[in-house]
């Protein structure tokens, strides 16, 4: 595997783009609006320009042929495991996100296990009990917001179904935890000082590492259907299994990638559900005609419309707006000469407001979705809120099915009302949430 330093500054120097402030260069830009960020360097530079972020230079490059060129990988070009690192490493090591190549596609074929649909159905009889017995108290809560709920919801499911572990101290403890680890990701700070963000993360990661290695050996014996269980027992067709560090690495991966994305992309559509409240009485109608509060893993397909208003939540709220890579070897783009060890971003919310892929495309429009239109199958990569090729999100079922059962249930239970002159302003890194919490009125059905 390649291990060499990254291109350095003089490497890239032939590129468009600029520095920023010294070693933070973009950093204060991007964490404050990324959006505008890309905005401001695309109309001075181009659709591809060279950026800076703490010390390290990279090159960002626009559009949809640059998600395919980068994201289908053809070639074995371009390195995920580096390209995250900066950032995950010393929290996420060993996730499928920072794997590459043949050992990706093993410990992916491994993984698949946990998301075979008979473990799909059981994850969703488990998340539709929790859903149930969470949103009745929601409409009893004065001044309520909607994001700290949601977030106490998902966590809860992440302790039962990824976990196996019932509420109560323990899963509180191991909440906190991994919420520490996923706040220290893109920490300014790099140095693990007592009491700033990275330092909790690092103090968060090792005790979900203690409490997921004490647990291996009577898991892997198990026929318990959470997903740690899972993992435990998961083999390939040709037998092979995880190792204990391979599954603790994993574990912690998966807790972060499936619960923060979703939980923001859920929390948007609350806010549009409420500033759009003809989509309500659609999605309601649809709900109604299941004859059913608690959707079955059947059920699924009959809630098409919800996934339409939740897909077009992911394109204009896109959870991952960045994904960063770097090259393996010297390739070229659109012109431009990009060195082996090149940081490389594409940039999935910028196509997923591109004009000339979208209409209107800044207009909550859920009906783009819809078979008529299918302005997604544009082009291959228009719509990749899940990633793409190799590295697809492996719980992107999951996250679908998650998504269709609490808003259906949310839907049947309640009606969203935000006043009209209340503006949306979603924190955006490390993953979008708002932040003011989302103040909603929920009116009983």
């Amino acid at each position: 595997m390649q291990t060499a330093a990254a291109a350095p500054l003089r490497a890239l120097a032939h590129l468009p783009g600029e520095r920023g402030l010294p070693f933070i260069g973009h950093a204060i830009e991007f964490a404050t609006d990324p959006r505008r960020l890309t905005h401001r360097l695309q109309k001075r530079y181009g659709d591809v320009f060279r950026t800076s972020f703490l010390g390290t230079h990279a090159v960002v490059l626009l559009g949809e042929e640059a998600l395919e060129l980068v994201l289908r990988d053809r070639d074995a070009n371009f390195s995920s495991r580096l390209g995250w690192g900066v950032t995950l490493e010393r929290l996420f090591p060993n996730g499928l996100m920072l794997r590459d190549f043949e050992d990706h596609r093993f410990h992916r074929r491994i993984m698949q296990a946990a998301f075979k649909t008979a473990a799909l159905e059981d994850y969703l009889d488990r998340m539709n009990a929790r859903i149930a017995e969470a949103l009745p108290a929601w409409g009893e809560v004065r001044e309520f917001r909607f994001y700290p709920r949601l977030k106490q919801l998902t966590l809860d499911n992440a302790a039962s179904v990824f976990l196996g572990v019932e509420l109560g101290p323990e899963a509180d403890r191991l909440n906190r935890a991994f919420v520490d680890s996923v706040e220290a990701a893109l920490a300014i700070v790099r140095v693990p000082i007592p009491g700033l963000a990275l330092h909790r993360g690092i103090v968060g990661r090792q005790l979900l590492v203690d409490f997921l290695r004490a647990r291996i050996p009577e898991r892997r014996g198990s026929d318990r259907p959470d997903m740690f269980s899972q993992l435990c027992r998961a083999v390939d067709e040709e037998g092979r299994s995880f190792s204990d560090d391979d599954v603790v690495d994993h574990m912690v991966f998966l807790l972060m990638a499936a619960h923060d994305t979703v939980t923001s992309a859920l929390t948007s559509t609350a806010f549009y559900l409420a500033r759009h409240p003809e989509w309500q009485e659609r999605l309601r109608e649809v709900s109604r005609g299941l004859g059913t509060e608690l959707a079955t893993y059947d059920d699924l397909n009959a809630l098409s419309l919800h996934q339409q208003v939740f897909e077009e939540v992911l394109r204009l709220h896109t959870p991952v707006p960045y994904i960063p890579r770097r090259t393996i070897r010297e390739i070229e783009f659109n012109g431009h000469r990009l060195p082996a060890n090149t940081h490389v971003s594409v940039v999935p919310d910028h196509t997923h407001h591109d004009a000339r892929l979208w209409s209107q495309p800044w207009r909550f429009d859920p009906d783009r979705f819809g078979p008529e239109r299918a302005e997604h199958k544009r082009h291959p990569f228009a719509f990749v809120p899940f990633g793409g090729g190799a590295h697809l999100c492996i719980g992107k079922a999951f996250a679908y099915m998650l998504a269709k059962i609490f808003l259906h249930q949310l839907v049947l239970r309640y009606r969203l009302h935000v006043p009209a002159t209340y503006a949306y302003r979603p924190e955006p890194v490390p993953i979008p949430k708002p932040v003011d919490g989302l103040p909603l009125t929920l009116e009983r059905v």
